[in-house]
């Protein structure tokens, strides 16, 4: 049996799992090393992509940028998600803000720390993606349209360090990275419903405080429109292998996100078409492997 202090010590380190969204690392982490070994680098033997120092050090590197811009987010949101997400603030309180700025800097610190051991450049984009991060945290994400594209482009930035590291320029890769943006960036502003009654609260300038829900849902409804056409024309256009059945089964679900949109009323409605985005993401990065399933065991043997 767990002693008290054991128990209160195992439930502050759920509670920072939670603060710097440890699935979400881990999920980002394998996303980029599943681009690199399939479409960043697919050239290479699976080893010299795997056991590459480089490569890992720029994936930490990410990890522990975007764990930190996890914390930074939490402190600027605290009051706000009390009420938006209070079974999840409540544990993450467990933990003081003095320790979650402590950990923040630290991270920082050894992000960049890592990154020197590749390249100076490497310093220069971390640096600057940990100020992005914060910036937005701090100034941007009260700002409608801004905060939302703002948001999405910090999201997808760790695939593009991977990008600049093999100096793949394949149009595939701008269109999957389009795909992946506008994805993002749906479920931004779908949060943005969800959250309502937090951003009121918190005085927040988003979107559907602005202009209403039914303007946000306008908007909404033609980046999923907008959506279709990368998902589109990697199924046409692209070899993607078997991957085109995720895209085109993305196609699917994006049309009946639209109906489902206009027909949801309540934050629970929003939550779940929040959770069919995230959903839609996830499989998307275990879908890589569907690019040749061959792939891997060619490479091994």
């Amino acid at each position: 049996m767990f002693s008290r202090k054991n128990r209160l010590l195992l439930l502050k380190l759920l509670s920072l799992f939670s603060v710097v969204r440890g699935y979400n690392v881990l999920m980002i982490a394998l996303a980029q090393y599943l681009a690199s070994v399939y479409i960043l680098a697919p050239e290479l033997p699976l080893r010299k992509v795997v056991f590459d120092l480089n490569l890992f050090l720029i994936v930490l590197s990410s990890a522990l940028v975007i764990a930190g811009g996890y914390i930074i987010n939490n402190f600027y949101d605290a009051e706000k998600d009390l009420i938006n997400k209070p079974g999840k603030s409540m544990l993450d309180r467990l933990v003081s803000q003095r320790f979650k700025l402590t950990t923040y800097f630290v991270l920082n610190f050894l992000a960049t720390f890592a990154a020197s051991y590749v390249s100076f450049k490497a310093v220069l984009f971390f640096s600057a993606y940990i100020f992005g991060i914060w910036f937005y945290s701090h100034k941007l994400k009260k700002i409608p349209f801004v905060g939302n594209f703002v948001s999405a482009t910090l999201a997808i930035t760790p695939f593009f360090a991977v990008f600049v590291y093999y100096k793949n320029f394949d149009t595939v890769i701008f269109v999957h990275a389009i795909f992946l943006f506008l994805l993002i960036l749906v479920r931004e502003m779908i949060k943005d419903l969800e959250n309502i009654a937090g951003d009121m609260a918190q005085n927040y300038k988003t979107v559907p405080i602005l202009y209403g829900p039914k303007f946000s849902k306008m908007c909404i409804s033609l980046l999923l429109l907008f959506t279709l056409i990368p998902a589109f024309l990697l199924t046409q256009y692209f070899d993607v292998g078997h991957m085109d059945l995720y895209f085109l089964g993305c196609i699917v679900f994006l049309v009946l996100l639209v109906v489902m949109l206009w027909k949801a009323q309540t934050k629970l409605h929003y939550v779940g078409l929040h959770n069919i985005i995230k959903f839609i993401i996830i499989a998307g990065v275990f879908s890589i492997l569907l690019i040749d399933i061959h792939l891997v065991l060619n490479r091994i043997f």
